[in-house]
């Protein structure tokens, strides 16, 4: 058996979930944290590899039960949290097979990205949300992410230097509501590196009438990651949900 840990972070201050050499992330501060408690090095098995400074509104995680086998389940997320800084939060922790995989076993991830059009910046949106400043037209941007969905080979739309072979994803949401805050919600059974912020950054293009909403069927059909707009600021984007 596994211990599946649910948390969510402020990524602002971290340099993604994986562990990397002279980097804060939240996976190495995790284990930090577990090793406070217990007094060992325990591995951690995270649901996303969210980028430098990505929310996460919910993540999922497991941990191997033995090591923490003698904390009652009902005490493990205050536990935790005693050792953890205030930018990251256990909410909940439940058993789970050997055999479930936080990220394998997905079925489905939500991501939103949020976009702060206000005519001047905001300090309290700083770090959370892309600072456009700069109004858009949410109605083109819809129409545009109507193409987006259902199945296809998102290659451009994903970073160049993504070493995946299988481009095909299923995009089974995304809507973009209007406001001071412009948000994008998207859901698909899988994400390729980059692509909720590359689609952001083309719908963008979209929104500032600087290219049709049906140009989006062209660059999809291109398979070039140069044909889309760039890549969104990671600041904005959050991991949803995760369906299992």
């Amino acid at each position: 058996m596994k211990i599946l840990l649910q948390l969510s972070y402020d990524g602002s201050a971290f340099h993604g979930w994986q562990v990397q050499k002279n980097a804060v992330t939240v996976q190495e501060t995790l284990q930090d944290a577990i090793q406070a408690l217990t007094g060992e090095r325990l591995p951690v098995t995270g649901c996303s590899r969210t980028d430098a400074g990505v929310h996460a509104r919910v993540f999922y995680c497991t941990v191997p039960e033995q090591g923490l086998s003698h904390i009652a389940l009902s005490k493990l997320p205050s536990a935790l949290n005693a050792h953890l800084p205030t930018s990251v939060a256990i909410e909940a922790s439940s058993m789970v097979d050997d055999e479930f995989h936080p990220r394998y076993s997905c079925k489905q991830k939500e991501y939103l990205y949020d976009i702060y059009t206000g005519p001047y910046r905001d300090p309290f949106c700083i770090g959370r949300s892309w600072q456009l400043c700069k109004k858009l037209d949410t109605d083109r941007m819809n129409k545009a992410g109507r193409i987006l969905c259902g199945t296809h080979d998102f290659s451009s739309f994903c970073a160049a230097s993504s070493s995946v072979e299988d481009k095909v994803r299923t995009v089974s949401e995304l809507q973009i509501s209007d406001g001071l805050h412009v948000m994008m919600r998207i859901s698909a059974d899988g994400f390729l590196y980059n692509m909720v912020r590359i689609i952001m950054g083309t719908l963008v293009q979209v929104g500032m009438g600087k290219m049709p909403p049906e140009s989006v069927k062209t660059i999809l059909e291109g398979k070039d990651r140069a044909l889309a707009g760039a890549t969104a600021p990671a600041c904005g984007l959050y991991l949803n949900r995760v369906i299992y």
